[in-house]
C-alpha cells in the first residue's frame, strides 16, 4: 500500500557494443576451448588431489577390512594430528586448518566410535586436552598397517625410487606448512 510502481524500460544497447547475451564464444573452437581448460585437469594440484583420494580411499578399505568399517577420512585427519600424549582441541583445529567448533564436533564422533577421550590438560586444570584411549592406540596400529601397505601397493605400481622422490620433493615443497610444525 502506498507503493507505486515503477516501469523498468529496457535500455537498448549502444551502437557496436555487444550484448552480454551474444559474446562472440563461436570465435573459440570447441578444440581451442578445450586447450584452454586443460590446465585445470592436468596441474599438480589437481594431480596430488586425485592420489590423495586414491591413497585415502585404500586406507579406509585396508580399515574396513581390519574391521574398522566406521572410520571416515575426517577421523584420520583428527588422529593424524593428535600427539599421544593429548592434544587441545584448539591445536588440532590449527593443525587440521578447521574451526575449534568443527573439530569439537569430529572430536565428539571420535569419543563415541571411542578411539579418544577429553581429559584434564596436565600443565592447565581448567583445559581439556584429547587423547587416544587404549582402544584408539590398537586402532592408530592397525591405521599404521593400513598406511604402510597402502604406500607398499603404491611402490609396486609406480617403483620405489618414484615414491622416494616424490616423497622427498613433497616433503620439501610443504615443510613451511607441515602441521605439526609451529607457523608462528
Amino acid at each position: 500500500m502506498g507503493m507505486k510502481k515503477q516501469a523498468v524500460k529496457a535500455s537498448k544497447p549502444k551502437a557496436g557494443a555487444i550484448s552480454s547475451q551474444k559474446r562472440p564464444v563461436e570465435a573459440l573452437s570447441l578444440k581451442h576451448a578445450g586447450v584452454l581448460d586443460s590446465w585445470r585437469h592436468d596441474n599438480v594440484g589437481r594431480l596430488m588431489n586425485s592420489a590423495i583420494r586414491r591413497f585415502e580411499a585404500r586406507v579406509l578399505e585396508l580399515m574396513k577390512d581390519a574391521g574398522y568399517g566406521d572410520t571416515r577420512i575426517s577421523h584420520v585427519n583428527l588422529t593424524r594430528n593428535l600427539d599421544r600424549p593429548g592434544t587441545r582441541v584448539t591445536e588440532l583445529a590449527k593443525r587440521s586448518a578447521m574451526t575449534k567448533q568443527a573439530m569439537g564436533e569430529l572430536v565428539d564422533q571420535c569419543v563415541l566410535l571411542g578411539l579418544v577421550e577429553r581429559v584434564p590438560d596436565p600443565a592447565d586444570g581448567r583445559a581439556r586436552t584429547v587423547r587416544f584411549t587404549k582402544d584408539g592406540l590398537v586402532w592408530l596400529d592397525e591405521f599404521s598397517k593400513a598406511v604402510d601397505r597402502a604406500e607398499a601397493e603404491m611402490s609396486g605400481e609406480i617403483g620405489q625410487a618414484k615414491l622416494e622422490s616424490i616423497r622427498a620433493g613433497l616433503a620439501k615443497y610443504g615443510a613451511k606448512y607441515n602441521s605439526l610444525q609451529s607457523l608462528d
